[in-house]
């Protein structure tokens, strides 16, 4: 059974948290088999308290907008349900955990003030650090590094944030670099008029393609390109693994 990922994402009032800083947005999107499945967790709160004039210039949200938003309470329950058992995939994860840990905390629900309790937690900020030593591995640097398109995030949102940490991470970890719709799950669905889920099927009389084989060059270069790929990624190439497996199952 394929790992159950939430990339998760908040904003907050301001920093630290043992100064009464408090929640303001959730963001998570759900990943399983290396593809968004649609499923997402999204709430603005409202914090019982004023944000910082910094945290407002980061990620925008006014004290006048979270006016009549829930409470952290309100949601709580389907918060807890949406990440319970799932591998939390978290830019400097550290921040997020805490605030998270603390919410739960106010709410004397201790069973789930540690978020460790019930949720594997894995920290893109220390795996950059860890790959890209001495270099700038803030998401925005990330994104640039790894060819990943943040071009519609002026301000942080936690919920567009959590979207490009996504294609982040999966750039990061190698094979795929772009996350969608797991198998767009209307393709091939009775009813959906999705022209593009029809099979056409070619004519038996049609006219061959030609097979034009890789030249030695083509060949080391590809091999090259492997090899620079599982050095990034810590792990064999996709193509790598399944050339792999091929050659166990035939001998």
């Amino acid at each position: 059974m394929a790992t159950r990922y939430v990339v998760l994402d908040t904003e907050t009032t301001g920093m630290p948290v043992t100064d009464g800083h408090r929640i303001i947005e959730i963001g998570c999107v759900e990943v399983i088999g290396r593809r968004l499945t649609g499923r997402n967790f999204h709430v603005y709160l409202q914090p019982d308290r004023d944000s910082d004039e910094g945290a407002i210039g980061v990620h925008g949200i006014t004290d006048q907008f979270l006016i009549g938003k829930p409470r952290f309470a309100e949601v709580a329950d389907e918060f807890f349900e949406f990440i319970k058992g799932a591998e939390l995939i978290i830019h400097n994860a550290a921040f997020d955990v805490g605030f998270i840990n603390n919410e739960f905390a106010l709410m004397g629900q201790l069973d789930r003030a540690d978020v460790t309790t019930y949720c594997t937690v894995l920290d893109t900020l220390a795996m950059a650090r860890e790959r890209h030593p001495g270099q700038r591995n803030s998401l925005d640097a990330l994104c640039k590094r790894y060819g990943v398109d943040n071009s519609g995030r002026e301000l942080h949102g936690a919920l567009l944030d959590s979207e490009i940490l996504a294609d982040v991470y999966l750039a990061m970890t190698g094979g795929q670099t772009s996350l969608s719709l797991a198998g767009n799950a209307s393709d091939g669905a009775e009813g959906s008029g999705n022209q593009g889920s029809e099979i056409r099927r070619l004519p038996a009389d049609r006219r061959r393609a030609p097979v034009i084989l890789a030249s030695e060059a083509e060949l080391a270069e590809h091999e090259a390109r492997l090899a620079i790929i599982a050095k990034s990624a810590g792990a064999p190439a996709l193509w790598t693994q399944l050339l792999e497996a091929q050659q166990g199952a035939s001998a």
